[in-house]
């Protein structure tokens, strides 16, 4: 059963989003009580998952087959260039935020849980003649060859979990 969420707890979430996204040069919808609701619903999300999916989309619960889905999404930066907005619209573009134009309809560009590998790793052959493994941020696309993922993607500053090794 979910704990009733204290509007200090939605308050501190949206600071830290707003700041991450400013601090990115991203942009959140400029409708505040439309994203305060969507922050609520992360945060529920955090409860019932233990990681902080998309409220516009239906999580399995296991992690490592929602990785693709946990806030902000894998699908974000792709949504923000075709639409203006990511699919729950946490997210949009400048000039959305701006109020120079409208959002656009948004493609559900998840693949079907068929169509998904499991832990949802695209990982590719690796290249003998590399030293190191190349690793690729699912969220911003940010690659970096090392041993292992940066614990924090230096551009998008989600966390290690979110990349996947590309070669």
């Amino acid at each position: 059963m979910s704990r009733e969420i204290a509007p200090e707890e939605i308050d501190d979430l949206y600071a830290t989003i707003r700041e991450q996204a400013a601090s990115s040069g991203y942009f959140l919808n400029p409708d505040e009580a439309f994203t305060r609701d969507l922050v609520r619903s992360l945060i529920v999300n955090r409860q019932r998952y233990g990681y902080p999916s998309c409220p516009c989309r239906l999580a399995s619960g296991i992690a490592t087959e929602d990785g693709d889905i946990v806030c902000p999404c894998d699908y974000r930066d792709p949504d923000l260039a075709e639409a203006g907005a990511c699919f729950c619209a946490l997210y949009v573009s400048e000039s959305i935020a701006k109020g120079e134009r409208k959002a656009g309809p948004v493609p559900e560009r998840r693949p079907t849980p068929e169509e998904r590998r499991p832990g949802g790793s695209s990982v590719r052959s690796p290249s003998a003649s590399l030293s190191y493994p190349v690793w690729r941020c699912r969220v911003c696309g940010y690659l970096c060859a090392r041993d292992e993922p940066p614990e924090i993607c230096p551009i998008c500053k989600v966390k290690k979990e979110r990349f996947e090794r590309f070669m």
